[in-house]
């Protein structure tokens, strides 16, 4: 049974097509923040972890790493759940990334919980503005 555009279009679809676009633009933009917000720790996490400049550089990029492994991953996990569950999932992984981060003590485990939060990021920003579609 395949899917028509069709069967999700209304008559009207004006309104439609811009609560689409504001979906999209929404994602696209938490998905921007939480670049710069991620990005402009720099100096806080250098201090916090005593790391030289190498280190520091992965604390911040840990997190883009691991965006990226999220968006390969989404399809196979989007084919093996529905995708509301799929965003609930990341929502979880949200809220212990940002848990976690906040009470590291060390570095590492630092890194561990931004791939933790990478993952989401990469989900999110995959499934957010296709989910109209599920």
């Amino acid at each position: 049974m395949s899917r028509s555009l069709t069967n999700y279009v209304p008559e009207n679809n004006t309104s439609f097509i811009i609560f689409i676009s504001i979906v999209a633009s929404i994602s696209g933009f938490l998905f921007g923040f939480d670049s710069d917000v991620n990005n402009s720790t720099v100096d806080g996490l250098q201090a916090a972890f005593n790391s030289q400049s190498v280190g520091t550089g992965f604390n911040v990029s840990s997190m883009r790493l691991c965006c990226a492994v999220g968006t390969l991953f989404v399809d196979v996990w989007s084919t093996n759940m529905v995708v509301a569950h799929l965003l609930l999932v990341a929502a979880v992984f949200f809220i212990i990334s940002a848990w976690g981060s906040g009470i590291s003590a060390s570095s590492f485990e630092f890194v561990i919980y931004r791939v933790i939060g990478g993952l989401a990021v990469g989900a999110v920003s995959v499934m957010a503005p296709a989910y109209h579609w599920a």
